[in-house]
């Protein structure tokens, strides 16, 4: 369940390659059978944990509503597979991953000219919140099947074009006001792995997006990318006061680019946070296992 969560879903993307899928995993929404039993993908770009989040870019699906439909997916796996313990038995051989939260602080929290949770909330009483509505939430992932459980940290959107056009005074420096509230939020979600630990049968882990792309920042040229402040297709500073646009072309090297656009990063930003994601390079990277050593759990 994997503007940023289409990030997760890119990540996952690779991840799942190197976990043996040949193809994207589809979506729920239009999914056959044959489909369900293989893995569908019940994201949403602009959702959040919060309801509200994303609202100002239009319909999406929140989390809440995502897991609506993952309990429908289930009710339609017990038909198919019989009864409720084969499909008890068959969800538990299935990665869920999750990355929830970024668009709750890009497209909420982050922007109090639509949203009031940043007059309402310090940075770590919103990550308190928010971990907390995350942790009924995945409440219900579990008691619905869920055993194995890869929660994408949130990464670091204060370095993103848009955050660097809006706030670097020097178009190269992060946000710091951004990157330390997501900072406190990653924290909660590791001390939520190690709650969920311990109920029966479950092995949750935690993926650290964004220490594995401060590790890419530190030394970009080492992972074969040479730009790290602009978006490959935007407009404005740092390509990233508007994203994107239709019929606009991007730039030639986009395998040299850290983000595509103002919010998301590259196909190959995202294939060495994938591969990170399988298989940790530092100990650092997951908490406390892989994608690799999940699956074989």
């Amino acid at each position: 369940m994997p503007s940023n969560q289409l990030h997760h879903v890119f990540v996952c993307r690779f991840s799942a390659r190197l976990l043996g899928f040949d193809d994207y995993i589809p979506a729920y929404a239009g999914a056959s059978n044959d489909q369900l039993l293989t893995g569908v993908n019940f994201a949403s770009a602009a959702a959040g944990i919060r309801d509200e989040t994303g609202q100002q870019l239009g319909q999406r699906i929140s989390f809440g509503g995502q897991l609506q439909n993952y309990q429908a997916a289930v009710q339609q796996l017990v038909g198919i597979l019989g009864d409720e313990d084969s499909a008890a038995s068959h969800l538990s051989r299935c990665i869920f991953t999750v990355g929830m939260g970024s668009n709750d602080y890009l497209n909420n929290y982050f922007m109090p000219a639509v949203y009031s949770t940043s007059q309402q909330y310090t940075p770590e009483q919103y990550a308190d919140a928010l971990a907390g509505q995350y942790a009924q939430q995945l409440r219900t992932l579990y008691s619905f099947g869920a055993r194995k459980v890869a929660l994408m940290g949130v990464g670091q959107v204060g370095c993103s074009p848009n955050e660097l056009a809006q706030r670097s005074p020097d178009g190269a420096t992060c946000a710091a006001e951004i990157n330390g509230a997501i900072d406190i939020f990653n924290r909660r979600l590791v001390a939520l792995v190690d709650q969920f630990n311990a109920l029966p049968g479950a092995h949750f882990t935690y993926i650290n997006a964004y220490g594995i792309f401060e590790d890419i920042l530190r030394a970009p040229g080492s992972h074969g990318l040479t730009v790290t402040n602009r978006g490959c297709c935007g407009v404005g500073r740092n390509n990233g006061q508007v994203t994107c646009l239709p019929f606009q072309t991007p730039c030639a090297n986009r395998n040299e680019y850290l983000f595509w656009d103002a919010f998301h990063p590259t196909e190959a930003a995202n294939i060495l946070v994938g591969r990170r994601a399988y298989s940790a390079a530092l100990p650092s990277d997951v908490h406390p296992v892989d994608l690799r050593t999940l699956a074989q759990l």
